[in-house]
């Protein structure tokens, strides 16, 4: 499938991810890899990273958002592998401090979904 392919069918996914525009990026750690990548699409239930590191199906990853609702930690697991792409993760946990971040972070990417034309959004 190319990257500018839509799939067509039912998602697996519980939660439907929301795409995210250029301005959401997480710092993440999983060894030997430190990276900060742009985040294209996001969930509480996971997301995908672009990143050229490669990692394998099931490693963990520490996550810091880089967002300015304010400090948003978590750990995840690798569940998609896109060489040369990215990585699909599933969000295992998030502190619970930090759990109020991550609902204002969600409404507000919901909130801008709705006022992108759908002529401009991403496939």
């Amino acid at each position: 499938m190319s990257i500018l392919q839509v799939p067509v069918g039912p998602s697996r996914r519980r939660i439907p991810r929301i795409p995210v525009g250029d301005g959401v990026w997480v710092y993440w750690e999983s060894p030997p890899y430190r990276d900060v990548s742009r985040i294209l699409d996001l969930s509480a239930a996971g997301m995908f990273l672009e990143t050229r590191a490669r990692k394998r199906e099931g490693e963990l990853v520490q996550l810091h958002f880089l967002v300015q609702e304010g400090p948003i930690r978590a750990e995840a697991v690798v569940r998609h592998v896109s060489s040369g792409r990215g990585l699909g993760v599933k969000i295992n946990s998030v502190l619970s401090q930090d759990t109020p971040q991550l609902k204002r972070l969600l409404s507000r990417l919901r909130e801008n979904q709705t006022q992108i034309p759908d002529s401009l959004r991403r496939p």
